[in-house]
């Protein structure tokens, strides 16, 4: 049995992820249901086969137990741990179907807490082929001292899930709505050299001030070189395919004859169409700043 975990910070684009993601797969043929373990997500746009408020919902947790929302996310997470039986049980009926599991967006879940981590633990020695799939907006992008957090959240997230990772740069083709990137698109999907970061920060007045800790984190992040994205517009079946295809090498799903045929109708139904990344180059040389580019490059020869 096959599926992925999609999991990303509050906001990245997990449940359109899920219901694009399910949509396209249903299209090529592949049987596919969508699990919501997100006891805080109680207006689904996707169908739901299994919904964790079946057993129990943050909103319950928070009023019994007074808790904010992130202590209820952790309780709730640790209710699931506790009531396994239930979740195994009621996995049962999709035995042999492909499974998107769409867990909840606190970061801490993923960093150093360890029920998720339990979780997928038990759902692999129940047989499940599975791959995180970490979504990250891409506006991070725009903003280079939060786009070294991310890439240390990305690493953190998956030494501690412990299974094939796939990083997914969310929402790309809304990217120019933050702005021109310092570099281009391919420096932050393929995670070049971050030194180049620190030199494009070196005349902000509070990067100063930490400038040692930045240098000291990039330094871990080149040192385990495990981080890079795929970028994604949910919107493009172009994208949806790039990102499944990636998905898929990671946990060596091979999809069937039908599943190939319907691909190549799907594709060609858009003969002419510039292929996604194109027109996402398209994109970050409108959006770019040139003059750091320039500079970069200058370095480089």
């Amino acid at each position: 049995m096959f599926g992925q975990i999609v999991i990303g910070p509050p906001g990245s684009g997990k449940t359109t992820y899920c219901r694009g993601m399910s949509e396209f797969l249903k299209r090529i043929g592949r049987e596919v249901v969508v699990v919501n373990l997100d006891p805080a997500n109680d207006q689904l746009p996707y169908k739901c086969d299994l919904d964790i408020s079946d057993l129990v919902t943050l909103s319950d947790v928070m009023d019994s137990l007074k808790l904010g929302p992130n202590g209820g996310l952790i309780y709730c997470m640790e209710y699931l741990e506790k009531n396994l039986d239930w979740f195994q049980n009621e996995l049962k009926q999709f035995r042999d179907k492909y499974i998107l599991f769409d867990f909840p967006g606190q970061v801490e879940l993923y960093t150093h807490h360890n029920s998720v981590k339990n979780i997928v633990s038990q759902l692999q020695k129940w047989d499940y082929r599975l791959v995180s799939v970490h979504l990250v907006d891409s506006h991070y992008c725009s903003d280079s001292s939060k786009f070294i957090s991310v890439l240390l959240t990305s690493l953190t997230t998956m030494m501690q899930i412990e299974l094939p990772h796939v990083n997914v740069l969310s929402k790309c083709d809304l990217i120019e709505k933050y702005g021109k990137l310092a570099f281009n698109l391919d420096f932050y999907t393929d995670v070049l050299d971050l030194n180049y970061l620190l030199e494009h920060l070196k005349d902000d007045p509070a990067f100063k001030r930490y400038k040692k800790l930045n240098t000291a984190l990039i330094e871990i992040i080149e040192e385990y070189s495990l981080v890079s994205f795929v970028p994604l517009n949910v919107q493009e079946k172009e994208s949806m395919l790039r990102v499944m295809n990636t998905v898929d090498k990671a946990n060596g799903y091979m999809f069937g004859n039908l599943e190939e045929r319907n691909i190549q109708s799907m594709l060609s139904c858009a003969v002419g169409a510039e292929f996604e990344y194109e027109k996402i180059k398209l994109v970050q040389e409108k959006y770019i700043d040139n003059t750091t580019s320039v500079t970069m490059e200058t370095q480089m020869e």
